[in-house]
């Protein structure tokens, strides 16, 4: 079997570029439609609407040809299954956080895979003015000495993180969408994500990449392996953490 060859320098660089142009938008949009009055659930799927579109525009010009893409937002075209290649993309990562007046906790998600396996991403957060990819890979966070700071819902905590928290003690900390939860985790700002009951490929492709390449641990719950451009491209459950961390916290969830 012939071993693809590794994503280029040109990749990383296309998928933070593609992120922050996307990034870039939203902002604009955000602001002109929060200005004009309109409703929260007009500005977010304006905002999923109009990333989707620069995301694919863009991507289909740069990238390789051949290459595939799966979006949230998009039609998903199974020809995918047979590309080497796939970009997937989540064009605004917590629509109801963006959607909503002074919140930042919402993100814009690039990543491309190889034969299933994560090779490039980048999350953008753009109401922070932060866009993180794998290469440059993120500074390894600074160590924390004290309790872990574990990621939840703004809603409720979720099993997983109960169960993690059970185990290990720390602080609970509320916050908007999978890709800020992840990302607060690359910037040394928790220690834990961990998320059980629905995600999609799109959801954690990207923040997971990032993760990996900040030297952070990113697996399934039960340890196995993240894998992608699946058929089904349901993915439920994640864990980031730091790697000192991890063993422990898999141990929570598992025992």
């Amino acid at each position: 079997m012939l071993v693809p060859p590794p994503p280029t320098a040109a990749d990383h660089a296309l998928a933070v570029r593609a992120a922050n142009e996307a990034g870039r938008l939203l902002l604009r949009l955000r602001a002109d439609l929060m200005e004009a009055g309109l409703h929260p659930s007009i500005v977010g799927d304006e905002g999923d609407r109009q990333a989707h579109d620069l995301l694919v525009g863009l991507l289909t010009q740069e990238a390789p040809a051949g290459d595939a893409i799966l979006s949230e937002e998009g039609r998903d075209d199974l020809a995918r299954l047979g590309a080497e290649r796939v970009w997937i993309i989540d064009p605004v990562d917590g629509t109801q956080q963006f959607s909503e007046r002074g919140r930042a906790d919402w993100a814009v998600h690039v990543a491309l895979t190889i034969h299933g396996t994560l090779a490039a991403g980048a999350v953008a957060l753009p109401a922070r003015g932060i866009t993180l990819g794998t290469s440059p890979s993120p500074p390894a966070p600074v160590p924390w000495t004290g309790p872990p700071r574990i990621l939840v819902s703004r809603s409720r905590p979720s099993v997983p993180a109960r169960l993690i928290h059970d185990a290990l003690g720390g602080t609970l900390l509320p916050l908007g969408s999978a890709g800020a939860k992840a990302m607060a985790v690359v910037l040394g700002e928790a220690d834990v994500y961990a998320h059980a009951g629905g995600q999609y490929e799109w959801d954690n492709a990207a923040p997971a990449a990032v993760a990996l390449a900040a030297g952070l641990h990113a697996s399934r719950l039960d340890g196995a392996p993240l894998t992608y451009n699946c058929r089904d491209p349901w993915l439920p459950d994640l864990l980031i953490c730091r790697l000192d961390l991890a063993e422990h916290a898999l141990d929570a969830l598992n025992r």
